[in-house]
C-alpha cells in the first residue's frame, strides 16, 4: 500500500459520480464532507496487500504515531489511485481500507472513510511544517522499528574508562556524568544524542561552508543534494583519497565498484532494504520495474561475496568500496552536511572465519579509525551497543581499545540483539553547538552471512557462514561538516593544512614583485595563491584571513634582496623564515596525507566569483 500523509488545515471534498467499481454511500451521509485540523491518508491499495490484517495493523500503527507527531485531531483516509501503477482488483482494495479506517478507530483516533470508486472534488490546506507532508510505502511485514525493538529489549549503561573501571550511568540523572567534567566530550555527546539535549539551532557550518565557496544547495534537484565548488570539490577529492589510503595501504582491503540502485522485487534487496529500517529512494523505469536506490554499499556487495567461492584460506578477506547513497530522510530533519539525501560512504568489510577472527578484524578497523580521527584534530567520543553475554566475555577487547585511543566510553548493555550484530561502535564527532554527528563506526555481524548465503569451505569441507566486520570510514560529507564545525570553534576557524584548498596566500607590495610570487610559488610545494588584485595590502591581508588561509606572506623589496619570509600564521603569530625553513615547515605539516593541484587559478584576479 502506498500512502501520502498530509496534514491539513482544512481538507474538503465532494462525492460527484460513480464509476463501475463504486462501492455505496452509507445512508444518509452527505455527498460534501469538511474536515478541519485533519491528517488526510491519500491511499492507493496494490495485489501485495492480500494479508489484509497484517497491512491494516502496519497503517495503522505508523498513521496513528503520525497523527500523535503531528497533533492533528482526526484521519481523514482517501482512495487515490495515482501513487502506484500497480492496483489491487476493487474488492481487496475496499477490504483494505476498511481494514485500515477500524484498526485507526481501534487505537481511539477519530477517522472519516472516503467512498471507493467515486469520483471526487477536493480542496485541501496543508500546514507547511517539517512533517505536514509524507510519504509512505507499507507491506505486510511486520515493522520492527526502533520503538518496538526497545520495548523488548532492556538497555543498561556505563562508562568503561582505560584502565577497565566502569562507572554507572542514570539517563535521568545528569549528575550521573559529573566524572567526566563538563566540557569532555562523551558528556556533550551523551547530553546531546542519549538524552536528547540538542540546541535546535542551525550549524554555523553551512553558512560558512557558502560564504568559503566550497558546498551549496541546488534548487534544482532534491532537498538534501548538494553542489560542491572548486574548492570544495578539492577538499572532498583529498578526503576522498585519504578514506581509499587507509583502507587500501593500511589495512589491505581490495577495491570493488556496484551500481547504486537495485531491484526491488528481489527478496535478498528487499529483506535486507527493510532490515535497515531506512527510508527509500525508489525509481520505476519504463519496464515498470522498481528499483531502489542504495543506502549503503552491502546490496552490490553482499550479492558480489555470494557467488565467491571462498575457502578458510581466503579468510580474512577485506574489501573496499567508495559508494554514492541514498536515504529519503524527512525534509524536517535535513541539516546542512551533517544529515542529508545524498552522500558518499568509504565502506570496509571484512570477511571472518570465527568469532575470535572476526574480533581481530574489528580491533584492526577500531585503531585505524582512531588514528584518523586523532589526526583531524577533531573533537569526538566514543559509544559501544553490545549485548550484554558479549560485553562479560570480550569486555577486556573494548579496554584494550580505549587504552589505544586513550579516552573513555560510553557503553551502552543489551539485553539481547537488536539486530544483525553483538557489538557494534561510533566515533561521534562534536560540533560547535555542543551536538554530535555519527562519523565512522564497525559492526560485528554474527547474522548476515548465512541469509545472504555468503559462505566458506572450512577445513573440514563443510560450508560455513562468515563472520562480517561491517565498517564505515564515515561520510565525507560529515567529515566535511566536523572539520568545518571544529574550525568555527578556534579563535581564528582554520582547515589543517593538508585540507586547505590554499595554503599558501602570497600578497605583494606592488605589481612589479608578483613575477617574485609567481616564482616563489612554484618551489614551495603547495597549493599557492597570488593575491594581484587592486586592492590594498592590509586589505588583501584581511581577505586572506577571512577565507582561512593557513600561511601569509606579503613580498616586498625587502624580502626579494634577503630571501628571507615573515610567515603569518592563523595564530596571529608572524614567524621570519629562510626558502628551506619554509618547504622544510609545509612539509611537515602536509605529513603523509594525499595532496592536489590548486583548484582555481593561482591569480585572484583571474577567478570566477561563485557565489556573489
Amino acid at each position: 500500500m502506498r500512502a501520502l500523509l498530509i496534514h491539513a488545515d482544512r481538507f474538503e471534498y465532494e462525492t460527484k459520480s460513480p464509476t463501475k467499481m463504486a462501492e455505496e454511500l452509507p445512508e444518509g451521509r452527505s455527498k460534501a464532507q469538511s474536515f478541519q485540523e485533519a491528517l488526510v491518508v491519500f491511499s492507493t491499495v496494490e495485489p501485495s496487500d492480500e494479508d489484509i490484517a497484517a497491512v491494516a495493523e502496519n497503517v495503522s500503527s505508523d498513521v496513528v504515531e503520525v497523527c500523535g507527531k503531528v497533533e492533528a485531531e482526526r484521519v481523514v483516509l482517501y482512495p487515490y489511485a495515482h501513487l502506484s501503477p500497480h492496483l489491487a482488483g476493487p474488492g481487496l482494495a475496499v477490504d483494505v481500507l476498511k481494514a485500515v479506517e477500524e484498526a485507526i478507530r481501534s487505537k481511539g483516533v477519530e477517522v472519516h472513510r472516503s467512498p471507493f470508486g467515486w469520483y471526487k472534488a477536493f480542496e485541501i490546506r496543508c500546514k507547511g511544517h517539517p512533517l505536514s507532508e509524507l510519504s509512505r510505502e507499507y507491506t505486510s511485514e511486520k515493522k520492527a522499528g526502533r520503538e518496538e525493538v526497545v520495548e523488548k529489549i532492556s538497555s543498561s549503561y556505563l562508562i568503561l574508562m582505560p584502565d577497565g573501571r566502569e562507572i554507572p550511568v542514570d539517563m535521568d540523572d545528569v549528575d550521573s556524568l559529573s566524572p567526566l567534567g563538563d566540557d569532555h566530550p562523551l558528556k556533550k555527546f551523551i547530553l546531546s544524542e542519549e538524552i536528547g539535549r540538542s540546541k535546535g539551532v542551525e550549524p554555523p557550518s553551512i553558512k560558512a561552508m557558502q560564504r568559503l565557496e566550497l558546498v551549496d544547495y541546488e534548487a534544482a534537484s532534491d532537498r538534501g543534494h548538494f553542489r560542491l565548488y572548486p574548492k570544495g570539490h578539492l577538499v572532498f577529492k583529498l578526503l576522498e583519497s585519504w578514506a581509499e589510503q587507509i583502507a587500501v595501504e593500511r589495512i589491505g582491503a581490495m577495491q570493488i565498484d556496484t551500481p547504486i540502485m537495485y531491484d526491488w522485487s528481489q527478496p535478498d534487496i528487499r529483506s535486507q532494504g527493510m532490515s535497515f529500517h531506512e527510508r527509500h529512494y525508489t525509481i520505476k523505469t519504463e519496464e515498470n520495474r522498481e528499483f531502489v536506490l542504495r543506502f549503503a554499499g552491502d546490496f552490490g556487495l553482499f550479492r558480489m561475496m555470494k557467488d565467491a567461492t571462498l575457502s578458510y584460506r581466503n579468510l580474512p578477506l577485506r574489501i573496499y568500496e567508495f559508494s554514492k547513497s541514498f536515504r529519503l530522510e524527512q525534509r524536517g530533519e535535513l541539516t546542512g552536511l551533517k544529515r542529508l539525501r545524498a552522500f558518499h560512504m568509504p565502506d570496509v568489510h571484512c570477511f571472518d572465519r570465527d568469532i575470535d577472527e572476526g574480533w581481530k578484524e574489528y580491533m584492526l578497523l577500531y585503531r585505524n579509525y582512531s588514528d584518523l580521527a586523532d589526526a583531524t584534530g577533531v573533537e569526538y567520543a566514543v559509544a559501544f551497543r553490545i549485548v550484554k553475554d558479549f560485553y562479560d566475555k570480550y569486555k577486556q577487547n573494548i579496554v584494550e581499545l580505549l587504552k589505544y585511543s586513550d579516552r573513555p566510553a560510553l557503553i551502552e548493555v543489551l539485553s539481547e540483539m537488536k539486530h544483525y550484530w553483538a557489538v557494534k561502535h561510533e566515533f561521534n564527532g562534536i560540533d560547535s553547538i555542543g551536538g554530535a554527528v555519527q562519523l565512522s563506526t564497525v559492526q560485528l555481524d554474527v547474522a548476515d552471512a548465512e541469509r545472504y548465503g555468503i559462505v566458506f569451505v572450512d577445513e573440514d569441507g563443510k560450508k560455513k557462514g562468515c563472520i562480517i566486520c561491517h565498517s564505515s570510514i564515515g561520510s565525507i560529507e560529515r567529515w566535511l561538516y566536523v572539520l568545518l564545525e571544529e574550525a568555527l570553534k578556534q579563535k581564528k576557524p582554520s582547515f589543517p593544512f593538508w585540507l586547505s584548498p590554499t595554503q599558501v596566500r602570497l600578497i605583494p607590495v606592488g605589481e612589479s614583485f608578483i613575477p617574485d610570487c609567481e616564482s616563489l610559488s612554484k618551489s614551495l610545494g603547495a597549493r599557492v595563491d597570488i593575491d594581484d588584485t587592486d586592492d590594498s595590502v592590509g586589505k588583501k591581508i584581511r581577505n586572506a584571513e577571512r577565507e582561512w588561509i593557513n600561511m601569509i606572506i606579503v613580498i616586498g623589496e625587502k624580502e626579494k634582496s634577503s630571501g628571507r619570509y615573515p610567515v603569518r600564521l592563523r595564530t596571529g603569530e608572524i614567524k621570519d623564515m629562510t626558502m628551506e625553513q619554509l618547504v622544510d615547515e609545509i612539509r611537515r605539516l602536509s605529513g603523509g596525507y594525499p595532496s592536489a593541484r590548486l583548484p582555481l587559478p593561482v591569480k585572484l584576479s583571474k577567478r570566477p566569483v561563485f557565489r556573489g
